[in-house]
């Protein structure tokens, strides 16, 4: 076996430059859907990341435009058995600015409980506490994005900023630097995603005139089904209000996970694209070898008439069919992983590699590979040896 290996590595060096290029043409499909299987799960992960950022991992509960949402509605909610934490959100776009830099804005009101229903990790000074909320203090949370941008620096903590929203203007102290997700949506669209800044809401809801929330965001305790709570705290509501489908609750869980499915879908589609660019180099495969059949027939001859079984041409021709597309997956799989931590470096995101996609686009390159050198390999096994020796190839 060794032997086969050998002469056929040498088979393959021979015509380098054909070789050359057969392997290059599984390295580009193998990479490509390398590239887009680890693309993929970057992607789910910002998305997931960004969304449980924005609170969007449990329920809210909004209200029609014949309801409302007020004090007296949070608290029915939060005294609901299933209910593990429940707090009051506005939102309001906007924009803010500090020194000499302005930015577009999402401003959310919320309340001190926040962390422990949103994934809002605080890198410098405070969150947000019962003493803000009572006292209605003008201070905010902004993310490191925007404290950067404004102030030079990550923490920006004790600095002042200006908000409007909602027709009013409004100064803030920031006493807290979170940061947002994964960022990933702000390193990749820049300005196009706006900064995010998080208030006390009653400070938000002084501002406005107003005392009303726009929805509550909850937390169900662990073990619930989102669905029938929802439905459980909506009733609840409408039987306290006397307003019939005033309310409406949102299993943003379920909606996260359409999202993800629709993203893999995506993945699937363009793995499939990959795999077809695959499917063309193994064809590629099978025409050096035919080519290199016709160029060798006098060699296949000579083997035989001292001896050399069909067998052995056979296999020797298999041989160079897997060196090509085994040496075509491994430096493939190698410049799609490279290709990978190149791009997860620049967007400043953690890479988690598809090992999965990674092993099966690898195997697909090589099994098909390998049958479409089948038939060459036959064909050279199959020459008779005086036609063989007779040949001018």
């Amino acid at each position: 076996m060794f032997e086969q290996v050998v002469f056929a590595w040498r088979s393959l060096s021979r015509k380098r430059g054909r070789s050359i290029l057969t392997i290059l043409g599984i390295v580009i499909g193998v990479a490509s859907v390398t590239v887009i299987g680890n693309i993929s799960q970057c992607g789910s992960t910002a998305l997931n990341n960004e969304m449980d950022s924005l609170g969007l991992n449990g329920l809210t509960i909004s209200a029609s435009s014949s309801a409302v949402l007020e004090q007296e509605t949070l608290e029915i909610v939060q005294d609901s058995s299933e209910v593990e934490q429940a707090m009051p959100v506005l939102m309001q776009t906007g924009e803010i600015s500090a020194r000499n830099e302005q930015s577009d804005a999402l401003l959310w009101g919320i309340d001190e409980n926040a962390g422990r229903i949103i994934s809002l990790e605080v890198l410098y000074g405070r969150g947000l506490n019962r003493q803000d909320m009572m006292m209605q203090k003008n201070v905010c949370l902004i993310d490191e994005a925007f404290s950067k941008a404004a102030f030079g620096r990550s923490n920006g903590v004790g600095k002042t900023i200006s908000a409007v929203y909602g027709g009013v203007s409004e100064k803030y102290t920031v006493v807290g630097i979170v940061k947002t997700g994964s960022g990933l949506l702000q390193s990749f669209m820049g300005s196009y995603i706006p900064s995010f800044i998080y208030l006390p809401y009653t400070s938000m809801q002084s501002s406005l005139g107003r005392t009303t929330f726009d929805q509550i965001a909850v937390r169900i305790e662990e073990g619930e089904d989102a669905d029938i709570v929802g439905t459980h705290l909506a009733n609840a509501l409408e039987r306290s209000s006397g307003i019939e489908d005033g309310y409406l609750a949102n299993n943003l869980v379920k909606q996260k996970d359409s999202l993800n499915n629709m993203l893999n879908i995506l993945t699937l589609i363009f793995s499939a694209v990959g795999a077809v660019s695959l499917l063309v180099a193994s064809l590629s495969i099978m025409t050096v070898m035919l080519v290199s059949v016709h160029e060798r027939t006098r060699e296949i001859g000579i083997k035989k008439a001292i001896g050399a079984g069909n067998d052995i041409i056979l296999q020797e021709f298999l041989w160079e069919a897997l060196l090509l597309s085994l040496t075509g997956a491994l430096i493939g799989a190698l410049v799609g992983t490279g290709i990978s931590y190149a791009g997860a470096a620049i967007f400043g995101v953690a890479l988690e590699l598809r090992l999965d996609i990674i092993w099966l686009a690898s195997g697909f390159s090589v099994v098909s590979g390998v049958i479409f050198g089948v038939y060459p390999a036959m064909k050279a096994a199959s020459l008779p040896p005086i036609d063989a020796l007779h040949s001018n190839g």
